[in-house]
């Protein structure tokens, strides 16, 4: 008698898990800039190509990876920045469940490039459907460039549901927004099809709101601050 109940294959419960991370190109965005801050970049560079949906490229000057972990960060739940549950409690990165890269490479092909500042040459790894095409060395320089390449080419029915590129690049723009202002001392650069969209300095949060929204706001903007034992 054959079971009703079957056990679903990797990749399935990948493209499945998927989902819940990747809703949009900016889903992506959103978790290649908090990885690229967690690595203590200085310098963020964001290229994506039709908002999004035939490319996005996060290159970023912060620690970058050696080639073994390069390899284990596109598993499921592989992360550096826990290792115990209590360490949830005193978490301080943007992220720390691991399964962000492991779902992009479940429905994109991705490139990944990185090299750590000790080390006189970096990694080249291509992944698409969870599965690893190539690895090799290569000169890089210190940081991680990681490419996504047609989004959900595998799963025709997710790309359709995406918008005009119009709507999806306004998705971008808003997320880059929101972690740019959270974050004025990091340089971020944007473009979308070889245009400059923003290219905002390293400075304090004042200017950052400024050059986001325009220079109506300098007058307006009145600075805030309070410090209590817990928060600031």
């Amino acid at each position: 008698m054959k079971n009703t109940i079957q056990t679903l294959s990797n990749k399935v419960i990948n493209q499945i898990a998927a989902g819940e991370v990747i809703q949009r190109p900016a889903s992506i965005v959103k978790e290649l800039l908090e990885n690229a801050i967690d690595a203590d970049a200085t310098s963020i560079h964001i290229i994506v190509k039709n908002a999004g949906k035939t490319l996005i490229q996060v290159i970023d000057n912060g620690c970058g990876m050696n080639e073994k972990d390069a390899e284990i960060c596109f598993l499921k739940h592989t992360t550096s920045k826990i290792k115990t549950t209590e360490d949830i409690m005193k978490i301080s990165t943007m992220g720390f469940r691991g399964e962000a890269l492991a779902s992009i490479a479940s429905v994109a092909e991705v490139e990944l490039k990185t090299k750590k500042d000790n080390e006189e040459i970096g990694t080249v790894i291509n992944i698409a459907n969870s599965q690893i095409k190539k690895i090799k060395k290569t000169a890089a320089k210190k940081g991680t460039s990681i490419s996504v390449k047609n989004l959900f080419f595998n799963i025709p029915a997710r790309k359709n549901f995406l918008k005009f590129d119009k709507i999806e690049l306004k998705h971008i723009i808003d997320t880059f927004t929101q972690i740019t202002i959270a974050h004025p001392n990091i340089e971020f650069k944007l473009n979308n099809n070889e245009n400059t969209i923003y290219n905002l300095v390293s400075t304090n949060l004042k200017n950052r709101i400024i050059h986001l929204f325009g220079k109506k706001y300098k007058e307006k903007i009145l600075d805030l601050k309070e410090e209590t034992t817990i928060v600031s």
